[in-house]
């Protein structure tokens, strides 16, 4: 008995969107001798026995048609017959816009989990200026209901400022990841849960192989054409990174993108920086693997990429404890240790650090000293990168101040439900708030460094003042 037909049912894992119970459970049809899909209507769902679609291209007449077609005979079409694209190669399909929008709406982030660390927890609280500035550069948004609610979400925007993908990360409160998710995946399983069928666009979005086909940040790279990369791997550290060293505000500034994973240090996705100097900071791993592999990579990268200059920052690797190589920190872990107070933009006249002086516009000088970013000479420790801290006004007799807010709080009794500071900032735990606050602002008096300490709490107070009267 001869088996060998032509058209034959897709033997590789590849599922896709049954047109019949609209689960991700159909498998095609393939032709073997041209190695392409029949139309999307041919194929079977793998739930024989709760869905049972199976359309077969040898029962509605499209075999018999296109052999009649090949032998140069007419022949009537199918009815309900697809042509093949002509192209094997599919278009890329978008995040839906309009749901992307919503993840940005402003009432959201007084929910984030993310964004209230960093204006809260975090060892040195962030302005909430700059937290604002880099929510605007990065679209960073929030997923309001479901499991993942109070999540943070990174988009994935290209360069042509279309959304590729939107990740979705849980935090804790000292903003360890505690949960990843894609914003794609958890609409899909809203309307699988509740038996609805997927919005047209999921269904052809899904159906796609690759989703994350950019960098994160990538849409930064139009809009500040001849500025430098920091390249990292996951969208926080990029984040970290602008929050310590500055926005783009000059062309000699950073722009810190993020590739996604270890795995995505790839061509594909590097095209994007083609004739750009790309400062790289790969995470840690126990044996330095990750360090060699993308270094090794870039060496061939740099060959198909003219004019492209990666440039290695083995920072971490010398100096990074034996606790924080095996559990694959990055420089985010490091940075948010210290105070960002203590460094500061990148200056005009091109220095990136202020002890090495090095200039960012003119890599080819920094490889050939063999400074900041070069691998043979020994470096510094991560605090000799610091400066002093940046000089402006603050009121004098701070220890007036903070005797004048404790006399005010030993006076009232704050309320037990969350008080909103500001547009970003509800202070849930109120006691604990004042406490770590004026505490702070005493140990560190008068220095001009720890005044956003100081200026909260009387904040606070005025906010409570307008409530009682």
């Amino acid at each position: 008995m001869n088996n060998n037909f032509r058209y034959i049912l897709d033997k590789s894992s590849r599922k896709h969107i049954c047109p019949g119970c609209n689960k991700k459970t159909f498998v095609f049809y393939i032709d073997t001798e041209t190695g392409e899909y029949l139309p999307e209507q041919y194929g079977r769902c793998d739930r024989e026995s709760k869905c049972s679609y199976h359309h077969n291209p040898y029962l509605d007449g499209y075999s018999k048609m296109t052999w009649e077609q090949e032998q140069g005979k007419k022949s009537e079409l199918p009815r309900n017959w697809k042509p093949t694209p002509k192209n094997p190669t599919p278009k890329a399909v978008y995040f839906d816009n309009e749901t992307f929008l919503q993840t940005l709406q402003p009432d959201r982030y007084e929910h984030n989990i993310f964004i209230q660390n960093l204006l809260k927890t975090v060892q040195y609280p962030f302005e909430q200026t700059d937290i604002e500035k880099v929510i605007a550069l990065y679209y960073l948004g929030t997923v309001a209901n479901g499991y993942r609610a109070g999540a943070v979400t990174f988009p994935f925007i290209d360069i042509a400022g279309n959304v590729r993908a939107v990740q979705v990360k849980q935090f804790d409160k000292t903003n360890h990841t505690t949960g990843t998710d894609f914003l794609h995946s958890i609409i899909e399983k809203h309307h699988i849960k509740n038996n609805m069928p997927l919005p047209k666009w999921l269904r052809l979005y899904i159906e796609q192989e690759k989703r994350i086909s950019c960098l994160f940040g990538e849409h930064l790279l139009s809009k500040y054409p001849q500025n430098p990369v920091a390249l990292v791997e996951a969208p926080k550290t990029a984040v970290y990174g602008t929050l310590y060293f500055g926005l783009p505000e000059h062309p000699k500034d950073f722009i810190w993108l993020a590739v996604y994973n270890k795995s995505s240090f790839s061509l594909n996705k590097l095209k994007a920086l083609k004739g750009r100097f790309v400062f790289v900071f790969p995470d840690l791993s126990k044996d330095g693997s990750t360090f060699k592999e993308w270094k090794n990579k870039a060496n061939d990268f740099e060959k198909q990429l003219p004019g492209t200059r990666f440039i290695f920052s083995d920072l971490l690797e010398k100096f990074a404890t034996a606790q924080q190589k095996d559990q694959g920190a990055d420089i985010a872990d490091i940075l948010i240790k210290m105070d960002w107070r203590k460094f500061t933009k990148f200056e005009q006249k091109g220095e990136m650090f202020k002890k090495d002086k090095i200039n960012v516009a003119n890599a080819k000088n920094v490889v050939e000293n063999k400074t900041f970013f070069s691998q043979p000479e020994p470096l510094p420790p991560v605090e000799a990168y610091q400066r002093e801290p940046i000089q402006a006004e603050q009121p004098r007799e701070w220890s007036d101040q903070i005797k004048e807010l404790e006399d005010f709080f030993k006076n009232t009794t704050p309320p037990k439900e969350p008080v909103k500071l500001n547009g970003c900032t509800t202070i849930t735990d109120i006691n604990n708030f004042i406490e770590n606050h004026i505490a702070t602002a005493r140990a560190n008096s008068d220095n001009k460094t720890f005044l956003p300490y100081l200026n909260r709490v009387k904040e606070l107070k005025e906010v409570l003042t307008t409530n009682i009267n």
